[in-house]
């Protein structure tokens, strides 16, 4: 079976109003994985009645789910509850029931078994709804009492803190370690905002990098009651937490004095949408967790914390001209980081430690936003449901098909040609998913630049900068290191499949008959840029339709892999000429 490419389905269909529960979610979630990576490359799908059907081959089960909205890409929306087919009837079955059709699936294909799986599902599931039940409305962080929701909503706070259901194409995109009791505090689906742990080290324990001495002004300035001879340096108070629980010789460190512990103190840092990376309305500081967020423990590697310094470095002039090229883009730096530098046993740094207490800094937004713009994250605007005040509806708020279409022909030319020219000009492979990528939007809230953001996913090709990596240490230089096919497919899967598919989705949900003319907006942004830089080879296959990377979450995380070693499934390209005839001719289509 496979699923046409366009249906009646897509006709008419009404953006969703209203959040949907967790059971709906993590059922919708796990079908999209199924249909992207195992179902639909097996042609196990079809479009019947306006409902998706969809059969795992190797248990033997056929779904069906209705269809809300099909997809020239495949990212279809649904509608409803799952069914089973059994003995010739539909039977609804819930999320535990599909979600152990999906582990028997796995484990037929792979002959392998995933005995964490259901566990990271439910702990997902449960996450969805903690958070649906404690999101509050966010605020300025220098403004808010901790924990509490009231002052002056700031609208950047409130796009970071509204992702409530996170990646729809991962099965478990708000799976955490522990119980909601230990994680809520900290959320930023419940708009946590909380002081740091502040601590005192000695000056001969910390361990720091910087571009410039200037660099490390945010950490200082958190160095209030620091005595002589000693160094702030602030922790995540859950980090804290457990560190301490972990490791004695820390204790013992604090025991000694070497460590001054100085308490939860000073202005509240608020949560954003990556959980341990916290903003005080200044600064954007990074923290480590000894945390599995999705699908890795968010903690930041040795390798990372000279890198993220490394590449702010080595990048200043390649960044510096791109935004000099591309005025309406630009890359937050990070030109700083700090940590404890403790020694283990064989007198060197303890690793856990230094990877456990390291905090990078990374430039606050009014370093490089536009004036009178309103920075928003990508994620938050381009969410399948209105979870958030950025989100798309609310900020196009009735308009009609041609502003809708404007909107996303402004957008495309501040996103595209940066990311295509920082791989084809300068061997730079940023990673602009839509987590990384804040849109700024003027006063009439339209696309007036954008800002990408975290350099942990940022990577250098070896071809274009051999010197460079040679110079590092091998550890820091494999790490920010891909070749140029892998890099190629990261470029590709981040800016075509998870940021513009998905916010063109966001875009189509408001007016279903735009679809075409959106794809082909998007076509003509690539043809625009490929047509002035020689058409690249890479470029000119994309243009004939050759299939997108889309990369595989579902069987990475079965697979129990590192999502530097993720794979990609190929999806069938709406950017094809071909593909888009209806796109042509109609009166909201601005002219190619």
């Amino acid at each position: 079976m496979s699923l046409p490419r366009s249906t009646d389905a897509a006709r008419g269909a009404a953006a969703p109003t209203e959040l949907p529960d967790a059971d709906t979610v993590v059922a919708h979630t796990l079908l999209n994985c199924l249909l992207r990576e195992v179902s639909g490359p097996e042609h196990q799908t079809a479009a019947s009645d306006g409902h998706l059907l969809l059969r795992l081959p190797r248990r033997g089960v056929l779904l069906r789910v209705a269809l809300r909205r099909t997809s020239l890409l495949g990212a279809h929306r649904f509608t409803g509850p799952v069914h089973e087919q059994r003995e010739g009837d539909w039977e609804r079955i819930d999320w535990r029931r599909l979600a152990e059709y999906v582990q028997d699936e796995l484990s037929l294909r792979t002959g392998v078994r995933n005995e964490e799986f259901l566990d990271q599902i439910a702990s997902s599931h449960g996450a969805i709804t903690a958070g649906l039940a404690a999101a509050p409305l966010p605020v300025r962080p220098d403004a808010r009492t901790p924990g509490r929701a009231t002052a002056t909503p700031d609208p950047s706070l409130s796009s970071e803190q509204s992702l409530l259901f996170g990646h729809r194409f991962h099965p478990t995109p708000k799976a955490r370690d522990g119980d909601a009791a230990s994680w809520l505090a900290y959320a930023p689906e419940a708009g946590a905002a909380f002081p740091l742990r502040r601590l005192a080290v000695r000056a001969e324990l910390i361990a720091e990098e910087s571009t410039d001495p200037a660099a490390t002004a945010p950490l200082d300035r958190l160095g209030e009651g620091v005595p002589d001879g000693y160094r702030p340096l602030p922790a995540h108070p859950w980090q804290f937490e457990m560190l301490l629980r972990d490791h004695p010789s820390l204790r013992e460190a604090l025991d000694r004095g070497d460590i001054l512990d100085l308490g939860r103190a000073g202005t509240p840092f608020a949560a954003t949408a990556s959980v341990r990376t916290l903003y005080d309305g200044d600064t954007f500081l990074k923290f480590s967790l000894n945390v599995r967020i999705t699908n890795c423990l968010r903690k930041n590697a040795r390798y990372e914390l000279t890198g993220a310094v490394a590449l702010t470095r080595l990048l200043e002039p390649v960044l510096d001209a791109l935004t000099t090229r591309f005025p309406g883009s630009a890359v937050l730096r990070e030109p700083a980081y700090r940590s404890l530098a403790l020694p283990g046993p064989d007198g060197t740094p303890d690793r856990a430690l230094l990877e456990g207490f390291g905090v990078i800094v990374r430039e606050g937004l009014s370093a490089r936003l536009l004036p009178g713009t309103t920075p928003l994250l990508a994620g938050a605007v381009a969410d399948e449901y209105p979870s958030g005040p950025a989100h798309i509806s609310r900020l196009l708020d009735g308009a009609g098909p041609t502003t809708v279409v404007a909107w996303w022909d402004a957008y495309l030319k501040l996103l595209v040609p940066p990311v295509l020219a920082a791989y084809f000009d300068h061997g730079l492979v940023l990673e602009p998913h839509l987590q990384n990528v804040l849109v700024c939007v003027d006063d009439d809230a339209m696309p007036a630049q954008v800002l990408f953001r975290d350099l942990e996913g940022t990577k250098l090709l070896p071809e274009h900068h051999a010197d460079t990596l040679a110079a590092l240490p091998a550890e820091v230089a494999d790490a920010m290191t891909y070749d140029a096919e892998r890099g190629w497919d990261r470029v590709a899967y981040c800016l075509f499949v998870n940021h513009i598919a998905e916010m063109l989705a966001a875009l189509a949900d408001l007016h279903p008959e735009t679809e075409p003319a959106l794809w082909a907006r998007g076509r003509a942004t690539l043809q625009t840029y490929a047509d002035l830089h020689g058409r690249p080879p890479r470029l000119a296959a994309l243009l004939a339709g050759v299939p997108l990377p889309a990369k595989a979450n579902l069987l990475t995380r079965w697979e129990r892999k590192a999502d530097r070693e993720a794979g990609y499934v190929r999806l069938p390209s709406p950017l094809a000429e071909d593909v888009l005839p209806d796109a042509i001719d109609h009166p909201w289509s601005p002219a190619r």
